[in-house]
């Protein structure tokens, strides 16, 4: 176990070195080019104006307005170009642009302004133009919160069918256990419903009125993030069979090889289809970002889910046979699973981020050394739990769970989850957030 610290300062001194080293990456669909360009002079209000962005855009996905008007979108000579119709205008000196994109790999929005010097003068009725409208705060806060509750339940159900098939089948008649897993998939499933539905508004600048619309969601299924959401839907309901096998079967399900590829493959499918609406696919390597995304969501859920069901299935029942096998064997898993926690989420730094600069400069980036700084506190708190699975787990087991001996790792473990908690917290941020910014 001494060899831990100096592992440790190995991965961060190779998470340093990619950080120096990696050239910067690109953030979302960014507006490159205009025509005419931005601040010219012209001598009266152009009949068109063509947008040139940074990726391929969905004209669905592209909002002009002029004077709080929306304007006409066509598409121009490639998938990354729009021609906006402007309508004739008199009596004006000045003709702004606002406009607004999502992406279309994430569905993330960004959005600005141009503006033209026209050589006629406006009156002062014609200058005065509403302000265009802002994304909702309160959207967002509950899209936010959906985020983090569909991570939470992601977790919860992976970890918590991987802890049992693993460590525990005889857990699987475990009433809290069950509970558990019955929860975070009805949570999972509600959050898969109602976060597209939140993204879209808020990308549109909508109200939180506008979930509950069919058209939302009409508009979102013609687009790749629609398509990526209702295939998370499609996964969840998938995984409500796998669940319902589990607890009608108990611990003879839970050890059956069949069931244990069904709920593998449903493991997969909800991590994938989770990890494609992150960040991963931008950078100069999109697909070592989707493998790492893929790891780094596969080892927090190994972690959360088995700490939960650790601190609320097994350690209540304090029997001796259980602490023996599924303490000792749950410490090895979670040191595999920060391990690979570490090394992907190297990666996707480096991924996403790509620059020291990028990293200290941008709010993206100072979030992004909060949640490390975190990390780093729940890593501390794991290694006292390891010294006393070393140390006092023996001692637990000869004294038949002794209550007195086990409640500094009860309250350890508790400690640890709650952080992990707010980890998962900050990774909905960052989600929610775009880099660079």
């Amino acid at each position: 176990m001494r060899r831990v610290p100096s592992l440790f300062a190995v991965v961060l001194a190779a998470l340093a070195a990619l950080l120096l080293a990696a050239p910067p990456a690109s953030a979302h669909t960014e507006l490159v080019s205009s025509t005419p360009r931005n601040g010219t002079r012209l001598a009266h209000t152009p009949a068109n104006v063509t947008l040139g962005f940074s990726e391929p855009v969905d004209l669905a996905d592209v909002h002009v307005r002029a004077a709080g008007r929306p304007l006409t979108v066509t598409r121009a000579d490639s998938d990354k170009a729009v021609r906006v119709t402007v309508p004739k205008t008199s009596g004006q000196d000045r003709l702004t642009l606002d406009w607004q994109v999502l992406d279309m790999q994430d569905g993330h929005s960004t959005s600005g302004a141009l503006s033209f010097r026209l050589t006629a003068k406006a009156s002062a009725a014609d200058s005065a133009a509403p302000p265009l409208p802002r994304p909702s705060e309160t959207v967002h806060t509950a899209w936010l919160t959906a985020r983090w509750f569909g991570y939470l339940a992601l977790a919860l159900y992976v970890g918590g069918l991987a802890f049992l098939a693993l460590l525990w089948p005889q857990g699987a008649g475990d009433r809290r256990t069950r509970r558990i897993l019955a929860l975070s998939w009805a949570v999972g499933l509600a959050a898969s419903l109602v976060t597209p539905g939140l993204q879209s508004a808020y990308g549109a600048t909508g109200s939180l009125g506008d979930v509950f619309r069919r058209a939302t969601y009409t508009g979102l299924l013609g687009t790749e993030v629609g398509v990526v959401a209702a295939c998370r839907v499609l996964m969840w309901v998938l995984a409500a069979i796998v669940l319902a096998a589990v607890l009608q079967g108990g611990d003879r399900t839970a050890r059956s090889p069949g069931w244990r590829v069904g709920a593998l493959a449903v493991t997969v499918g909800l991590l994938r289809t989770t990890s494609m609406t992150g960040h991963n696919s931008e950078g100069t390597h999109p697909g070592w970002g989707a493998v790492a995304d893929l790891v780094h969501l596969l080892g927090v859920s190994l972690w959360l889910g088995g700490l939960t069901l650790l601190l609320f299935g097994v350690l209540p029942r304090r029997r001796p046979e259980e602490l023996s096998a599924v303490v000792s064997g749950y410490s090895t898993l979670a040191g595999v699973s920060v391990a690979a926690i570490v090394a992907a989420g190297a990666v996707l730094t480096w991924q996403v981020v790509g620059s020291f600069g990028a990293l200290v400069d941008t709010g993206y980036g100072r979030l992004l050394l909060l949640k490390l700084a975190v990390l780093a506190l729940v890593l501390a708190i794991a290694q006292r739990s390891r010294g006393w699975v070393r140390t006092r787990l023996d001692i637990a087991v000869l004294l038949r769970g002794d209550r007195a001996t086990v409640r500094p790792f009860v309250h350890s473990v508790a400690a640890e989850t709650g952080l992990v908690l707010v980890v998962l917290a900050a990774t909905s941020l960052l989600v929610t957030s775009a880099p660079g910014r």
